[in-house]
């Protein structure tokens, strides 16, 4: 039985709503980081009601990963923005949004007009939107900000390039147009930061910076939003000149520069002085080695720390003292020399390209040597020479300690400490010992790894099932395309010949700088429609004004894919697409459609265009190359991802066709996955030999894959899928009594991986698990992966869940730290990244086993899933067979619940079931209806999970369906000949047999070679045919 539920978490359980991350008033709210800058806005304007301002917030800018679903948030809390008088209107592109924004602090230049006493502006963009924004930033930040308003630039940096064309790091941008820069750590700080730059943007004028990256912005915890949490210090030690520091009219450019140089920043320095918002936080008395580190950097620093054996009591006890810097830019230099002062050797822990490291060592080189310490951070010292730098000959890059390029870890970082605090010396016996062992995990980690040679298949992004890019970016025999920014940036490595790209709004006009020094006549274009309205019409008038000759394939979709489905910001729609693209003088426009009926009677389109099938896409093209110039093919096709979520909220009709495929009438040639380019296109073994099959769980009813006109397929018109048995031997609640699990404890950080595929759920369960562990008020983290990783390939969710929240660091399970891996797909399950975190004899794994085809699969019908491979590498990796809990998860759940999309609810009720998940049902299952989705489908799939967990043999037993890609005994070739002719028998006589055994009699192996292995093997594929 369970026991009763301690009275906070029964409260937690009636009371906790979704809505409380912008409801609640004060106490703790479960939220992620995207929605924590939602919060902020709300947090400042009711901070300044209660001063007895009347204030206002504006927000605009545009989305990209990891602030790719900003605007979504604010959207849907558009009624509880609009009750703080905070207004969003999102930008057509980066800069012009903060140009609105700038706009905003300008109200004061007309105090007769303003409607409030300020305007506090955010405007938000992923990296390169910063770098497209530098001249506004400029010009604004030397204009200055209003005394009620402030500004807060908020940007999304991809440090490993996860979802971008690029790795970013906005740091030096920031810092180059002059803007101090806050770099929050976790969920918390940015609501905390957040308030205290708009307070800096406030007393100095300047417009505050500030760092995001997916770790934190896109991780979501259990947080305070108490109003009054930030308590605010305006300094007294600054002088402020005469006139103040904040925007006026008229204002000489000279003037600005000079202000912000000499006033400006160190107001916002002396503000970060007073509010302590860089400080130490672990002391030593007799500190000798200093750690200073930043947003994420710190948290990994914490956590190597922690796997080093070094809690707080044993660094002071060895003299280490740690630093945490939350405005990296400018460093604050009384702060810092505090920090300093009496220690042997700094080392600077940050991500990227140095930042923190510059600054320190600009403010200690004019310290006497004997006091000045040794600072370290990218580069290791020198063997040899140490009188050089980061330029000298040879290049140091062989010398890295903590490095530059990709991202930073804990192991990466634990491994620099523990080499510098063993240089050193000084170190007890016992933390010698625990150091070196953990250094030695790491390396024995990272070498198991290296030597790993398994060829467990690779899960890469691919197209949505019914993606109208699945066409459209084909191109003709003999022609290439290039590629831009967008979903369509795929076909980059898919067999399109398409390849190099531009950034963003710069499609096609590299063929400009081509075109006079090639015999290539003609190239297409992939130009997606919000990137068209965003800047990509000036690519266009580039082409047209440089008489090339190209084809710009405008993909018109309806929806922003690639961050959720957002609308293209604006009204333009195609008609008025095929106007504005004529007046710029496009040569040909044609419109290409798979609904060409819904043209029929639109007058609004450009003289000469027409309207096609996409059928005819082919000759389409064909015709568009020839001809001289620019021309324009805008291909009209929905979203597939958009017209799902737009059946489901019945906003779109569901068409009434249903294909299915006969499995006895498919040669399993694959044509059907060459003609749809699609994933739901799956293969099937029989005892006939491979086929293929629908799975009508995620298809989107594109009906491509009936291009290949082939008679197996079967169109069903008005009939819906059958659905599971509804008696009580198929409820998973009418069963006896199942024991409860003992469930672990989480003293310290309990680390949990959600390992999938994108777009399945895998995020979601790891949502589920951080609301049960809000609802029991334990302290819990979860970092999610969003962006190209969501369209088909690898994703992860990690969640971390302790007792008390300062056990927690880092959002992410570092290299051995996992306790429980919910393998959802064992491909991805048996990446290095999931194996890095597992750790023999520690880390469970519940292994789904259901092997779901890869992109591979569409261009190679001979595609094998390598189950075996999967399994042997998970189970080397935590330490054998008795760590692995495995079972066919879609299969049961599409028996059981009619849909393979309740695999992972029912993956992680087998988890719960076997003890391996610190939270009780109750909160997990309460956590499942405050997600308000198929609430009683997903609790009966955590149900069945359960059941699974304690009697596997009896679920699976009241399921018969086939599993896909099944491993088929194979028969004698006798018995195999003679399975064939009595299937011919029943299913026309025996003459017609008969004339099946002489075929397959001709192309019989000689006796006296069928002992051979391999030698059968033309026949058996004769009989089995």
């Amino acid at each position: 039985m369970n026991a009763p539920l301690p009275e906070s978490i029964r409260r937690a359980l009636e009371t906790v709503t979704l809505d409380d991350k912008y409801a609640l008033e004060t106490g703790q709210a479960f939220m992620s980081g995207v929605q924590a800058l939602v919060r902020l806005p709300m947090l400042q304007q009711q901070r300044d009601a209660t001063a007895g301002l009347d204030t206002a917030g504006f927000i605009s800018g545009y989305r990209g990963s990891p602030l790719g679903g900003y605007d979504q948030a604010l959207w849907q809390a558009q009624k509880h923005l609009a009750a703080h008088q905070v207004v969003f209107q999102p930008g057509v592109n980066e800069e012009l949004a903060a140009t609105a924004v700038w706009g905003t602090q300008q109200l004061d230049l007309y105090p007769q007009s303003r409607k409030h006493d300020g305007v506090f502006g955010i405007w938000y963009g992923k990296g390169p939107g910063v770098d497209r924004c530098s001249d506004v930033f400029k010009h604004a930040n030397m204009a200055g900000t209003a005394k009620h308003g402030g500004v807060i630039a908020i940007a999304g940096d991809d440090h490993i390039a996860k979802s971008s064309t690029a790795a970013h790091q906005s740091d030096h941008i920031f810092k180059a147009c002059g803007l101090p820069l806050f770099f929050p750590a976790s969920v918390q700080e940015i609501l905390d930061m957040g308030l205290h730059a708009f307070a800096m943007s406030r007393f100095s004028g300047v417009w505050a910076g500030m760092k995001t990256i997916q770790e934190v912005v896109e991780s979501s915890a259990s947080i305070s939003v108490d109003p009054d949490r930030v308590k605010i210090v305006l300094p007294e030690d600054f002088p402020m000149p005469a006139g103040g520091l904040h925007i006026r009219w008229p204002d000489a450019p000279l003037e600005q520069e000079a202000r912000l140089m000499n006033h400006k920043w160190y107001a916002a320095l002396a503000y970060v002085r007073a509010n302590r918002l860089n400080h130490t936080v672990i002391d030593s008395p007799h500190a000798r080695l200093g750690l200073i580190s930043s947003g994420k950097a710190y948290n990994d620093t914490r956590q190597a720390l922690h796997d080093l054996g070094l809690d707080d009591a044993a660094c002071r006890r060895l003299g280490i003292r740690l630093h945490k810097v939350g405005v990296v830019w400018p460093l604050e230099a009384t702060i810092t020399r505090e920090f300093a002062t009496g220690l042997q050797e700094i080392l600077v822990i940050e991500e990227k390209r140095q930042v923190i490291e510059y600054q320190l060592k600009e403010e200690l080189y004019n310290w006497r040597p004997d006091v000045r310490p040794n600072v370290l951070g990218k580069f290791d010292e020198s063997e040899g020479d140490l009188s050089g730098g980061e330029w000298s000959q040879p290049n140091p890059s062989g010398n890295w300690l903590l490095r530059a390029q990709a991202d930073l870890t804990p192991a990466i970082i634990a491994r620099a400490i523990g080499k510098r605090l063993l240089k050193l010396g000084g170190l007890d016996t016992d933390t010698r010992a625990h150091v070196e062992a953990r250094l030695a995990l790491i390396d024995a980690k990272e070498r198991a790894l290296a030597a790993s040679t398994q060829d467990t298949g690779d899960r890469a992004p691919w197209f949505c099932s019914g993606c109208p890019h699945n066409t459209s970016t084909r191109v003709p025999e003999g022609s290439r395309a290039v590629a831009g920014i967008g979903c369509h940036y795929m076909t980059v490595w898919m067999d399109r010949s398409t390849t190099t790209f531009s950034q963003m709004g710069g499609e096609g006009v590299s063929w400009v700088g081509q075109a006079p020094f090639t015999t290539d006549r003609h190239v297409f274009a992939n130009l997606g429609d919000g990137t068209y309205y965003h800047s990509g019409l000036l690519a266009v008038r580039q082409s047209i004004a440089a008489k090339v000759n190209i084809t710009y394939k405008i993909l018109f979709n309806d929806a922003v894919a690639m961050t959720g489905g957002q609308p293209v910001d604006g009204t333009l729609r195609v008609p008025e697409m095929t106007r504005e693209l004529d007046a710029e003088g496009a040569k040909r426009i044609v419109v290409v459609t798979d609904e060409p009926r819904k043209y029929d009677g639109v007058t609004g389109l450009a003289p000469g265009v027409t309207v096609k099938h996409r059928d005819e896409l082919d000759a389409v093209q064909r015709e568009l190359r020839e001809v001289p110039g620019c021309t324009v093919l805008i291909y009209d096709q929905t979203c597939a991802t958009e017209k799902r979520r737009r059946r489901k909220r019945g906003t779109m009709a569901t068409p009434a066709e249903t294909v299915v495929i006969n499995e006895l009438v498919c040669e399993g040639c694959g044509d059907c996955s060459v003609q749809s380019n699609c994933l739901s296109v799956e293969p099937v073994e029989t005892p006939f030999g491979r086929k293929r099959r629908i799975n009508q769980s995620s298809c989107n009813k594109d009906y491509s894959c009936l291009k290949g006109f082939c008679p197996s397929f079967v169109t069903v018109t008005g009939g819906t899928l059958k659905k599971p048995q509804r008696d009580a031997a198929h409820d998973p609640h009418r069963g006896p009594p199942l024991p409860d699990p003992v469930l672990p404890r989480a003293d310290s950080a309990w680390g949990i991986v959600v390992a999938g595929v994108g777009g399945t759920g895998v995020i979601t369960i790891g949502q589920l698990l951080g609301m049960a562990a809000h609802l029991e008020g334990k302290g819990v983290v979860t970092q999610d992966a969003a962006g190209l990783a969501q369209k088909g390939g690898a994703t992860w969710s990690h969640i971390q869940i302790a007792n008390r929240p300062e056990a927690l660091y880092c959002t992410r399970v570092g290299t051995a730290e996992a306790d429980l891996v919910i393998a959802c797909d064992p491909i991805v399950a048996a990446k290095k990244d999931t194996l890095a975190v597992m750790r023999e004899g520690r880390t469970h794994v519940a292994l789904n086993t259901h092997g779901a085809p890869t992109a591979a699969f569409v261009g190679n019908p001979d595609w094998q899933f390598q189950g075996g491979r999967c399994e042997a590498v998970i189970e080397q990796a935590c330490g054998g067979a008795a760590q692995v809990g495995r079972f066919d998860a879609d299969r049961l759940a599409t028996a059981l619940l009619g849909d393979a999309i309740y695999t992972n609810p029912l993956m992680l009720g087998y988890a719960w079931q076997k003890g391996w998940v610190p939270l009780g049902e109750a909160a997990l299952l309460r956590a499942i209806e405050l997600n308000g989705v198929q609430v009683e489908r997903n609790r009966a799939a955590f149900a069945w999970g359960r059941r699974a967990a304690h009697d596997l043999a009896a679920v699976q037993a009241l399921t018969a369906t086939a599993q896909v890609i099944a491993f088929v005994k194979k028969p004698a070739l006798d018995e195999l000949l003679a399975t064939r002719a009595d299937f011919l028998t029943g299913y026309q006589n025996a003459a017609y047999a008969q004339t099946y055994r002489p075929s397959s009699t001709r192309c019989a192996p000689p006796r006296r070679r069928c002992s051979r292995p391999g030698s059968p093997r033309r026949w058996r594929a004769t009989c089995s045919s």
